[in-house]
């Protein structure tokens, strides 16, 4: 029996009282997935993206852990919900334009002291003062440095559009806009490659677009260590109060933690390993987060057809943003229909020897977006269920 083919009968033997669809964490690969990220992290705090995770009793877990220290939250409005959850260290990783939600955070002592609020635009700051009501608490800032490669004298961008502060000079410039407003403290800065932490160097059958993103990874590397102590350097001049500095992302985690200037490692994907973590030299890690839909047709030879499935990831729309049929191996989505909204016909030899009711486990091509499908976790250790949690969809937020 192969590992995979043990998982599945694992995964079969503790939800057997359960009917599909349903989601799983498999928490002894989730632990250890763990301690793989604190190994790279080389001793420096690994700050987690909520968004990665959305379920707050897994969040609660990984803390508890050493070398976890903080959330990296992706709205206002969550960010807000989980410091009144009891997490007193959010930082929310993008600008928001919720002026509701900055009119309670700069209302709130408590709140004002536990999120930490991401910008890159002297017209943030200037919303931010026009929600505050009556509220007058300083508001913690995090700058935001855009990390893309620029070659050929800029005619050539690799990397993500983010922020529009690319040189030492304008980080500091706007580090000093926020120092001459009253009400704002600037404590943080932060740049996720995502070029380097969020693209996989080791495609399968593509051998020269591998090498060629290897080559673009460690020209940026380079860059990006060289640029980033160099804004650390400039903004301390303004701002010598300055708190951390977050840089990384799961594939990147052990890049960026070599770099002196950085202080904690943002990273969650490498908790739930999803698909798009399969194609990297840099780690490996085990699959913990899945779904599974139960087989309701039998359409013919070689064929099953199963409930719904049809969870694409966000991004740049192809196959690789679509979830992927796991266990039993084997089974491929049928060409001509890929994952349905209703219904998801699988090819294969493994179809033959599936019958109604039974389980077929995927694997969702991103880590966190599972959880806007599912409102609740079982969570697997070895062949029982030793808890259901809710996601964050469970607990009744869907906050984007």
């Amino acid at each position: 029996m192969t590992a995979r083919a043990a998982d599945r009968a694992r995964y079969d033997r503790a939800t057997a009282h359960l009917d599909a669809p349903l989601a799983i964490v498999d928490l002894d690969a989730f632990d250890a997935n763990a301690d793989d990220l604190v190994r790279r992290a080389g001793g420096k705090p690994i700050r987690v993206a909520s968004k990665s995770v959305r379920c707050r009793a897994l969040l609660e877990r990984v803390l508890a852990r050493d070398g976890f220290a903080g959330l990296m939250s992706f709205t206002l409005a969550e960010s807000l919900w989980l410091a009144r959850s009891g997490f007193d260290d959010v930082l929310l990783a993008y600008p928001s334009a919720d002026r509701a939600g900055f009119a309670e955070l700069t209302g709130d002592p408590k709140l004002a002291s536990a999120v930490t609020v991401m910008i890159d635009d002297p017209a943030q700051l200037r919303l931010i003062d026009e929600a505050r009501a009556s509220g007058r608490e300083v508001v913690r800032v995090c700058l935001e440095l855009d990390t893309s490669l620029k070659l050929f004298g800029g005619r050539v961008r690799v990397g993500a559009r983010r922020s529009p502060l690319h040189s030492p000079a304008q980080v500091a410039d706007m580090a000093r806009a926020v120092a001459r407003r009253p009400g704002f403290e600037v404590v943080g800065i932060m740049a996720y490659e995502g070029h380097i932490a969020g693209v996989g160097d080791s495609l399968a059958g593509r051998p020269l677009r591998s090498r060629a993103v290897r080559l673009m990874q460690a020209a940026a590397r380079r860059e990006l260590a060289e640029r980033r102590a160099e804004v650390v350097r400039a903004v301390r001049a303004v701002a010598p109060g300055l708190e951390f500095v977050n840089g990384g992302g799961t594939g990147s985690v052990q890049f960026t933690a070599a770099e002196d200037c950085v202080t904690e490692i943002g990273a969650g994907s490498g908790l739930y390993v999803p698909r798009l973590f399969d194609n990297y030299t840099s780690f490996s890690g085990r699959p913990a987060a899945l779904f599974a839909q139960p087989v309701v047709r039998r359409p013919g030879v070689g064929v099953v057809t199963v409930l719904g499935g049809g969870y694409p990831a966000s991004g740049a729309a192809g196959p690789d943003r679509l979830p992927v049929p796991y266990l039993p191996e084997g089974l491929r989505y049928d060409p001509q229909e890929g994952p349905g909204e209703v219904q998801t016909p699988l090819l294969g030899s493994p179809a033959d020897d599936l019958l109604l009711g039974d389980k077929v486990w995927f694997r969702h091509a991103k880590a966190g977006e599972l959880c806007e499908r599912f409102d609740t976790l079982h969570l697997v250790e070895g062949d029982a269920v030793t808890a259901t949690v809710p996601t964050y969809r469970g607990e009744g937020h869907t906050f984007l």
